[in-house]
């Protein structure tokens, strides 16, 4: 298939730290161009792909701006249409579904990355001949009805993730610090159980009164360490090293990559039952899930669940489930169903994804 896949102006591809969005752009790019597919990707100046690149702005924009992503937007969706060649053209940004009014033929997939904005979701009605994809099953739940939608959990290449079974005597917290990531909870948590605790993140602006009045002092705990915002090589070291990443979410979480990064790297995540957490931890296998602060404390104290959890199995597993051919499939399959509903064959409008 010639693929034409739309990535935001904001962060390259791959990110060099945070990036969500862009690192599931880079894993389905790479593994799309590996099956032999032609992809073209329209992102930033010096994304590193091996796809053909093509793009509007040759640095990331941030802070995100919305003129910036329609302009970017616009701009790939005329390159898309001037070529007129394209089999699939899969956007990350709600602004291209507005193409649809004009080209009703052209063979739009969106994926939803975000959770829940009723914003958006009254702008999605508008569109009901869109393909989209959910990122969980709880998020699609959650969400305004959709004709069209499979759901497709991320994947990740596994070869990038090195596992370790002598983790050290810290957990980690491996987030931004908002209310919704729950830093204050994961600190309080591992002062609870008597265990250092190591945070790599860092605060968006909209964020910065609830870090400074319950996150910054907690900083400066004896047993609390806070390493910065981590590029990719940081972020697998803090996990292979960590008993167990802490994610005590307060939110519909659509998905969540961090929580199969520590799987990847052999370290159990240790979750609320928020948002996509139950589709995607597996307990005593990959992680486990609580309820409370004073049960994530119980689990991760010397001696409590994790010191006994099998790392090497989560890893197996966690390829087993979010590798990043199983996603690559996944997505061909949805493509695949594009395809032949415009040749006007009858396809079952919703596949449930993994």
């Amino acid at each position: 298939m010639k693929i034409a896949m739309v990535s935001t102006p904001f962060i390259s591809v791959p990110p060099e730290k945070y990036g969500g969005t862009e690192l599931v752009v880079y894993e389905l790019v790479e593994g799309l161009a590996a099956n032999g597919h032609d992809v073209t990707l329209f992102a930033t100046g010096g994304a590193s792909t091996a796809a053909e690149l093509r793009f509007l702005y040759r640095e990331p924009q941030w802070p995100p701006c919305p003129l910036t992503e329609l302009n970017h937007v616009s701009w790939a969706v005329s390159e898309i249409l001037a070529d007129g060649t394209f089999d699939i053209v899969h956007v990350h940004s709600a602004f291209a579904l507005t193409a649809l009014r004009t080209f009703p033929g052209l063979p739009l997939v969106y994926t939803v990355h975000h959770a829940r904005e009723e914003e958006f979701s009254d702008f999605y009605r508008y569109f009901p001949d869109a393909y989209f994809i959910a990122i969980s099953a709880n998020q699609k739940r959650l969400e305004v009805p959709f004709p069209r939608c499979d759901v497709i959990h991320h994947g990740l290449d596994p070869r990038r993730y090195e596992w370790s079974a002598e983790p050290g005597d810290h957990v980690c917290f491996l987030a931004r610090f908002a209310r919704i990531k729950g830093p204050h909870v994961a600190i309080d948590a591992a002062e609870k159980a008597g265990v250092p605790i190591q945070l790599a993140g860092e605060t968006h602006p909209s964020e910065r009164e609830f870090a400074e009045k319950e996150v910054v002092p907690r900083l400066e705990h004896p047993r609390v360490a806070h390493v910065g915002c981590l590029d990719h090589r940081g972020k697998v070291a803090l996990l292979q090293s960590s008993r167990a990443l802490l994610a005590p979410i307060d939110w519909e979480e659509p998905f969540g990559l961090f929580l199969i990064e520590a799987m990847l790297c052999g370290c159990p995540p240790v979750a609320f039952p928020r948002g996509s957490v139950p589709e995607i931890v597996e307990p005593g296998v990959t992680g486990f899930v609580v309820e409370t602060a004073d049960e994530m404390a119980e689990a991760i104290r010397p001696g409590g669940v994790v010191d006994s959890f099998d790392r090497e199995r989560c890893r197996e597993r966690a390829a087993e489930r979010f590798s990043r051919s199983r996603f690559v499939s996944d997505h061909e399959r949805t493509y695949a169903k594009v395809q032949a509903n415009r040749a006007g064959k009858m396809v079952h409008p919703e596949i449930e994804g993994v």
